[in-house]
Order: C-alpha cells, then structure tokens, then sequence
C-alpha cells in the first residue's frame, strides 16, 4: 500500500486522458495499486479509470438502485469499502436489499452494507488483464470521483449475469475521461461555548437505541469529536492510537466476536464475527482472515475514544477512531443485535484499552 510515483499533472488544467491511461498502465505494470497511482497524479481515482472508457473499462449510467438488486444475480463477489485510512473487505453474496428513497441495506449474511444512494454518482465497470487472467470488478465513485463501493468477481461469479448487468446499465457514450467536482472543506462546527452542553449530554442519556445518536448531534449542532470531548469522563473515555492494534489483538485472542464498521459517504461496510489472523505490516495493522479482510493505516489515527451509548437493551461500548480531520475511520462494537445485550467480555476488554500496567 505504498504511493506510486507517476509525474504530476499540469498545474492549471487537467490531465489528458491518454496520459493519465499511459501512467495508470505505467504503474500496474509496477504493481502500484490504481488509487495510488490517481493519488501520485493529482487526480481522482474516477478520473483515472474513466480513462479507460470504451477499453476495459465501460461506463455505467441510470439508477443505481436499480443495479444493485441484481447483484445476487452474479453468486458470491468480494465487496470493498473503504476511506482515506482503513480497508474493508468482505466475500460473499448480496441478499435483502432494500431501499427507503435513497437510502439503502444490504443484509447478508457476510455482506452488511448501509448505502446512501444521493451519493452514487459515477459508475465504471472494469474487465482487466492481470497475470492471472481476467479480473472484473464494478466500481461506484460519488461527485468528487472518490469512490464509495466496489464489487469484485470471484472464482465462482456468474460472469454470464454479470456481462447482462453491465449491458443493461450501459452507458450511451463511452468517449475517454470524467469531470468530477473540487472537494472543498466546510467547518460547520460551533465553538464549545456554543454548545448547549447540558442538553447534549441529558439527550444522550436518554438515548433508547444507537441509530437516535446521529440525530441528536444534528439536533445540538456539534460534530461528532467535539462531542465526544464534551463527553469526556461520562459517555466516553480517550484513548491512544495504537488502541485498534491492541483491540484487534485482544479480540483474536480471546475468541471474541466483534462487528467492524469502515466507511464513507456513500457506503457503510460491517464485519460482524471473530478475527483471528492479525498482521502489522509498516504502517498498517491487517485482517487477514478467509472472508474478510481489513487493512487500517495505523498512523492516521489521531483520536481514538471508547463511546458508551444507552439504549433499551443496556449500554452499548464501542471504540471509534478519527483522523487528524475528525473523520471517522472505523468503529468497533462487540458482537449483538437489537434486543440482545452487549457480551459483557466485550465491555471488559474495552477496560483495558488504554491502561497502562506495571510489569
């Protein structure tokens, strides 16, 4: 997972379609990963597979709603969610999905997404070369050409249903290149002394279930860090960086079964089941388990923090990481559905994160 090293575009305007082809060629022949390579660029990853519109690659278009349905058509795939900092990987089939207007769930039995479809803008489907042999792959990018969702064949695929998909979601032109829109950051944070602070936290209280969380910080209008430190000694504890290592491990040791969260604003990918072969490879702390992978950059976690929520089954605990931008890069919950209590093991191995113990 190393950058590539490709020349940069050219500073006032962008790059040229076969050129950013020729460097994405350049680089596989290197064995660079494609979003490394866009990144060494200085483009979006939309940006250097549309390159390869009318090739390997075919643009998609229409309602990508309408796609996913049938998905299960193609048997079992290899699902990919990802941001900046961490990679979630997970094999198995699409079942129960359901839309409620553009938002979505994908409820499988290994695969469990949350989708936001507004998200969804631009859709590639890529049939590559590699040494060994053919590799299809259904790629989703959001308005920026970062990407929120990609779907992989596997050895067992239906490449038959999966060549009638992409006919049915061609696109009528497939001229080389893709214009994506500038990413610009917005603070919409207030300062703390504009935080109702005592109705935050008695609204936490009396949380009933984990999903009224994300309404409550709408409600207060305080970003999700910020609540968290204004938490801090009641609903949640800091911890340091090299917590995931340390949880991730743990869980593994003791047989523990956990739920995984990774994602961006378009998908949400969840691992729910134990972990058993943890790796730390330079900076990234590895999954490497049959059926789910995860690949976490462990030097982009700028703050980490244990969060206890309330809800009408008992606490629930998680671990959750950010960056240096207060973005989410994963969360960790122990094993549970609604109606089912947290594992106590669970809660007691999020004691001990963070402590330090003589020897």
């Amino acid at each position: 997972m190393q950058g590539a090293s490709a020349l940069p575009p050219a500073p006032d305007k962008p790059i040229d379609p076969a050129r950013l082809r020729g460097a994405w060629d350049d680089g596989k022949n290197r064995k660079q990963r494609q979003r490394d390579i866009a990144e060494a660029l200085g483009v979006s990853e939309a940006e250097l597979v549309a390159s390869a519109c009318g090739d390997f690659v075919t643009r998609l278009s229409g309602d990508f709603r309408k796609l996913l349905p049938r998905i299960p058509e193609v048997g079992p795939v290899m699902a990919l969610t990802r941001n900046d900092s961490c990679v979630h990987e997970k094999i198995g089939l699409y079942e129960n999905l359901s839309f409620d207007g553009h938002v979505g769930l994908a409820l499988g039995t290994d695969i469990d997404l949350r989708l936001f479809m507004s998200q969804w803008k631009l859709g590639y489907a890529l049939r590559e070369a590699t040494e060994t042999g053919s590799r299809e792959s259904l790629q989703f990018y959001d308005k920026y050409g970062a990407a929120v969702h990609k779907i992989f064949l596997r050895p067992g695929s239906n490449r038959a249903a999966f060549d009638e998909i992409v006919t049915a979601f061609s696109a009528a032109e497939h001229t080389p290149g893709e214009q994506v829109e500038s990413a610009v950051a917005v603070n919409l944070s207030e300062p703390d002394a504009k935080i109702d602070q005592d109705g935050l936290l008695n609204a936490w209280s009396q949380m009933k279930d984990t999903h009224e969380f994300f309404g409550m910080l709408k409600q207060y209008k305080v970003q999700r860090t910020q609540a968290l430190r204004l938490a801090e000694g009641g609903y949640t504890r800091p911890l340091p960086p090299a917590c995931a290592r340390q949880v991730l491990t743990a869980a593994a040791e003791l047989q523990l079964p956990i739920m995984v969260f990774v994602g961006n604003r378009g998908c949400i990918q969840i691992h729910t089941g134990r972990v058993a072969n943890i790796k730390v490879l330079g900076d990234w702390v590895n999954v490497l388990d049959p059926g789910f992978s995860l690949h976490l950059r462990e030097p982009d976690i700028d703050r980490a923090w244990v969060v206890v929520k309330p809800t009408s089954d008992g606490v629930v605990t998680s671990v959750e990481l950010f960056d240096q931008h207060g973005e989410n890069i994963a969360m960790i919950f122990g094993k549970r559905k609604p109606g089912i209590p947290e594992l106590p093991e669970w809660r007691q191995l999020v004691e001990t994160l963070g402590v330090t113990r003589n020897v």
